[in-house]
């Protein structure tokens, strides 16, 4: 029994080391101080069950059994009761009698601030998001008080702070112009950082009208959403827009943290086009997003000590989730990623300053403070910079796809305009053969009876231009009917194709047209030739058929012709007819001699 008691003294010493070792001084206000941090001669006790009164809290006072501050810390993160902060300061500047407690933290529930003066009177003063905005001593989004304090008489001041937020309570002493040169300038850092905010949401607007891209769309939205958060968290919110509305104050942090959560999760999946280039990415900012809808509808009704932490604890998880799909879709070559990665490390490290700021494990300083500002203003530069990037990246995109679409295209119109070209030189081969059918003798192969006329329109023509002759050659086949009937049809084709040849070979030195006037008789033009020149050579062409023999098969057909000439005078309005009739004239007078003879036209 001796030896548990023992133990337990020593325990008990222990625990009391602490406080026995913080010998609380008094706050000295001397001439020249004008600003004064109370956290390092700060005494604090944490009533857990927020069962004490501020007579039980006084008696603690009087009995110095306040403790240090845990590390010299002023956050304390989230938890639950009430605590109580002493300070005991002497005011020894004469020209300075009214000073201005100042907790630099906008979210606290309830701060109450009791004065005690030396003579035993008591002041209280109320403040905090959950009591009316206008209680405050100045205007201020950080819960403000203003007192007096006598010349040389120690005063203490006795803080209460009890809130679901996070447990943070940098406590300040000001005079009331180094309280307004403050506030002047933390307001005009503020302006300055929603100025930006407000200059990138106006351009990025003007970008999404024009340009209708779903990213710019987003990026508003993330911007909105983020703004609202900090209007929040600074204190803003309450004193501009819902300063008569605690559960606002509250709730609308877990809240505009989830909206700003879902617009950055999916501005990441429209940048980065996930659904396309990473689909589990997709899948993993998806469920992101689903977690944060249905989190800030519950948010709604979860206590703010649960739902804030959560929220705060989630924006890492959010941004470290939109950090590794970058990473993945830019170690897949999309070069835009490289900005989106730097966007959000810059915000991820100025959040997780934040966050663990909130849960007490950073001092509180300017950058802890200030970090998300710092890296959500770095963060919205950056991202609208990765946003003209990736539209200047997609631009040259297309304008390298209709380069090469127009290429295509040129070469499939050249391709097509060459096929067109041969099929029109196909065409006119085709219709040129068409056409020199449609002049030709499908038996013999010479011209026809059109075509001649045609053709030798154009010779009477160029022979009045020249003044030379032109002879006109009638052949007819004697007894041909008697062929056909002797021998056969076929045979007649036969003689009518050999005799073709025949007469072509002897006119071929001559440049003479040669046709097939119908039935068994031929005609031709021979140009420059005169009477005697024309008779010639249709006597040539009379021996040529009679000295040879026509082989139709197995049998020898001997062949003759009668032939009429004419030759047409061109100093006279003669025509085609009139040439033609002087050589059909001339070929039945062949026939009246006998046959097998050449008669000459006496006309001319």
């Amino acid at each position: 029994m001796q030896t548990w008691r023992r133990w337990r003294m020593l325990a008990w010493l222990v625990c009391l080391l602490p406080a026995l070792a913080f010998a609380q001084t008094d706050v000295a206000l001397t001439p020249g101080i004008a600003r004064v941090a109370l956290a390092p001669q700060l005494g604090h006790y944490h009533d857990q069950e927020d069962a004490d009164t501020l007579a039980m809290v006084w008696r603690r006072v009087d009995d110095a059994r306040m403790a240090p501050l845990p590390g010299g810390a002023e956050a304390f993160g989230f938890q639950r009761g009430t605590f109580w902060f002493h300070a005991r300061v002497v005011n020894r500047d004469p020209h300075e009698p009214r000073w201005m407690l100042v907790q630099e933290y906008p979210l606290s529930d309830e701060v109450d601030l009791h004065v005690r003066y030396a003579d035993g009177r008591v002041r209280h003063f109320a403040g905090g998001d959950h009591r009316p905005f206008a209680a405050r001593s100045v205007r201020y989004r950080h819960p403000n008080f203003s007192f007096e304090l006598p010349l040389g008489a120690p005063v203490d001041l006795l803080v209460r702070v009890r809130s679901q937020s996070s447990m943070q309570v940098p406590l300040q002493l000001y005079t009331p112009k180094a309280f307004t040169e403050v506030s002047r300038d933390a307001q005009l850092a503020i302006g300055v950082y929603y100025g930006i905010m407000l200059a990138l949401f106006v351009y990025n607007l003007v970008l999404w009208l024009w340009l209708r891209d779903a990213s710019y769309f987003w990026y508003l939205c993330h911007v909105s959403a983020f703004g609202l958060v900090l209007f929040t968290l600074n204190g803003l919110g309450f004193e501009y827009l819902w300063p008569g509305a605690p559960w606002m104050a509250d709730h609308m942090v877990p809240i505009s943290i989830c909206l700003a959560l879902v617009a950055m999760l999916q501005f990441s999946r429209t940048f980065l086009e996930l659904p396309r280039r990473w689909p589990p990415g997709n899948v993993l900012l998806l469920a992101l997003m689903l977690f944060f809808v249905l989190f800030g509808i519950a948010s709604i009704w979860l206590p703010v000590r649960i739902s804030t932490p959560v929220a705060s604890r989630a924006v890492l998880a959010g941004v470290i989730g939109i950090v590794i799909a970058t990473i993945v879709v830019l170690r897949r070559g999309y070069a835009p990623a490289s900005l989106l990665l730097l966007a959000w490390s810059v915000f991820l490290l100025g959040t997780a300053a934040f966050t663990l700021l909130a849960f007490g494990l950073l001092p509180k300083n300017f950058v802890t403070e200030y970090g998300v500002q710092i890296g959500s203003a770095l963060e919205m530069l950056l991202l609208s910079v990765a946003l003209g990037h990736r539209y200047a990246a997609l631009r040259q995109e297309n304008l390298r796809i209709t380069a090469e679409a127009n290429l295509r295209l040129e070469r499939k119109v050249a391709q097509r305009t060459q096929e067109v070209r041969s099929a029109l030189l196909r065409l006119e081969d085709a219709h040129a053969r068409l056409r020199d059918s449609s002049r030709r003798d499908g038996l013999t192969g010479l011209y026809n009876r059109t075509w001649f006329h045609e053709a030798f329109r154009d010779l009477v023509q160029q022979a009045r231009q020249t003044g030379a002759p032109l002879a006109v050659l009638m052949i007819d086949l004697d007894h041909f009917k008697s062929i056909n009937d002797r021998h056969g049809h076929l045979a007649g084709d036969d003689c009518l194709r050999w005799a073709a040849r025949c007469i072509g070979r002897i006119l071929r030195p001559h440049d003479a047209l040669l046709a097939r006037f119908g039935g068994e008789e031929f005609v031709a033009a021979l140009p420059g030739c005169d009477l005697a020149d024309a008779g010639a050579v249709a006597e040539a062409i009379r021996r040529a058929l009679g000295e040879d023999a026509c082989t139709s098969g197995e049998t020898r057909i001997r062949v003759t012709a009668s032939l009429g000439v004419h030759v047409l005078d061109p100093r006279t309005d003669a025509g085609v007819d009139e040439a033609l009739g002087g050589a059909d004239g001339a070929l039945y007078a062949a026939k009246a001699n006998g046959r097998d003879c050449v008669e000459l036209s006496s006309s001319r």
